[in-house]
């Protein structure tokens, strides 16, 4: 065993998700103790297409010390309370998945099993009728939720959409304000200690030897450090996930800035809009089993809403995860670890979290085999549980294309069946408290999807029918005088946070 104390810590590679971990390892670590250095290469590109992100960013921020407004400002970032669904039940259908929750928990019964029964008695309303964050975004409206639970903004949430190329150089002001080191240059081979098997060096393409204790791997796609190093298996996908391809390019803003994503699906993928201040991210998720490069490039073409301000660029992957993400002193974050395609935003939440269990199961001296196995453990639940949340969008489909009949009839992991199992019996579900989607985003793609529960539970009779009624009505009254009181989502941006006009688009 490795008993040396952890004093170097090395971080492989840049990005979001190298300078996600820089920065909050600088900001937890007491800095007369440990010494972190980032490498990464100016000639390696990063994946830089505008990001949209979920509501737990703003916890990460917090600890950071990250004023709103001046992120904002820095990452040319907008507002996002969910995201738009088109056509993935069908051609033409579309449902709305927001952050926060339906209504207004009354008692120790869901708020959708009342409103099952209130439909049962002949109340005409959508669920989503319920969702305040769905109404704002129908009506262009935004302004912060809080933490008041007396307060109506206490039931919905919101996240951002920015330039990720511009978020990795804002996280890496922070860091090396707290005194992380950058290192530019190549890392051309990797040596490892003899005795334990642990990386020892990395050594750079000038020469150079960097030793370190613990090192965390960033190096996207390569996996440089756990996989080709120290050999982790990657766990792959693609019998539940097809899609191996995305084509990105941005486009000009036409119109208001909308205060949410849009997820449109088409014959063999799906399509992405992030809207930014200064233009918007596009790109087509999709699988070359049904579509070739140049047809999605073309299709995307066709399909933006402004004019193309650069040549779509093609990204290649595979969708899956390492088998452990910490092996000896190496933990992978990021892209490095695993890949789930973009479709629910959890790409920087993923990075987030590997970063704050580490943080939570730092080692002292040594590498205790315990904290590593309950790393691992917690890793590989968190990516199989957003795993199945994806394959739910794909799995629950009523289009007749070759690609999504594939997906409606594929076998799928017993722990999605299960859900689906349960809901379809009385609309239940049941929740861990780590679990990253809640019942309101389970609820939210079931039933814009077409599931349908063959029944409500029987305990939401114990409420009057009268009053049950009366009381969506008043919960749907105070949503439309509250929202006809907001501000539209540009003119909040432009009191709050507006970008400088000439940032570079």
């Amino acid at each position: 065993m490795n008993i040396k104390p952890i004093e170097n810590i090395i971080i492989v590679g840049g990005g979001t998700a190298g300078w996600v971990a820089a920065s909050s390892l600088a900001r937890v670590l007491p800095k007369q103790s440990y010494r972190i250095t980032l490498v990464e290469s100016d000639q390696i590109g990063i994946i830089g297409v505008g990001e949209a992100t979920i509501p737990p960013i703003q916890d990460v921020h917090k600890m950071l010390g990250v004023d709103e407004a001046d992120f904002i400002r820095s990452t040319e970032a907008s507002f996002k309370l969910g995201i738009e669904f088109h056509n993935w039940s069908e051609q033409g259908s579309r449902y709305f998945h927001p952050f926060g929750q339906y209504g207004r928990e009354f008692d120790s019964v869901s708020f959708h099993q009342y409103w099952m029964r209130a439909r049962e008695l002949g109340f005409e309303s959508e669920l989503s009728d319920f969702s305040l964050g769905t109404q704002m975004a129908k009506a262009g409206k935004f302004v912060p939720s809080n933490n008041d639970p007396q307060s109506i903004l206490s039931s919905m949430g919101y996240a951002y959409h920015f330039d990720a190329s511009l978020y990795a150089k804002f996280l890496r002001r922070l860091a090396e304000g707290m005194g992380v080191v950058r290192r530019e240059g190549k890392v051309i081979d990797v040596s490892l200690d003899h005795d334990s098997g642990f990386i020892d060096t990395i050594l750079m393409e000038d020469g150079e030897a960097i030793s370190g204790d613990l090192f965390i791997d960033c190096t996207g796609f390569a996996s440089i450090l756990l996989g080709k190093t120290l050999g982790v298996e990657f766990e792959d996908w693609s019998h539940l996930l097809k899609a191996n391809r995305a084509v990105a390019v941005p486009s000009q803003n036409v119109g208001e800035t909308r205060p949410y994503t849009q997820s449109i699906a088409h014959p063999a993928g799906w399509q992405w809009r992030i809207p930014l201040q200064h233009r918007t991210g596009n790109g087509l998720v999709f699988c070359d089993d049904y579509l070739s490069e140049d047809e999605a490039c073309q299709l995307l073409l066709s399909n933006l809403e402004g004019e193309a301000l650069a040549d779509p660029r093609v990204l290649r992957f595979r969708t899956g995860r390492r088998q452990q993400a910490w092996h000896k002193n190496c933990i992978a974050v990021g892209l490095s670890a695993g890949f789930l395609e973009p479709l629910e935003s959890t790409a920087i939440h993923l990075v987030q979290t590997m970063v704050a269990r580490l943080l939570q199961l730092f080692p002292s001296s040594g590498f205790q085999q315990a904290d590593i196995d309950e790393f691992n453990q917690q890793f590989c639940r968190e990516y199989d549980m957003v795993r199945d949340f994806i394959v739910l969008h794909y799995h629950v489909n009523q289009r007749s294309e070759p690609l999504w009949r594939d997906a409606r009839e594929m076998a799928i992991p017993e722990s999605l069946s299960h859900k689906i199992r349960l809901f379809e019996s009385h609309g239940r579900f049941f929740e861990r408290q780590d679990d990253l989607f809640k019942k309101a985003s389970w609820l939210a793609v079931m039933m814009g999807q077409g599931l349908k529960p063959s029944d409500y539970d029987p305990i939401a009779n114990r409420k009057p029918a009268a009053g049950l009624c009366q009381w969506l009505k008043n919960i749907q009254s105070a949503y439309g005088d509250a929202i006809g009181a907001m501000p539209d989502h540009d003119r909040f941006i432009a009191e709050y946070c507006r970008a400088k006009k000439d940032r570079v688009a």
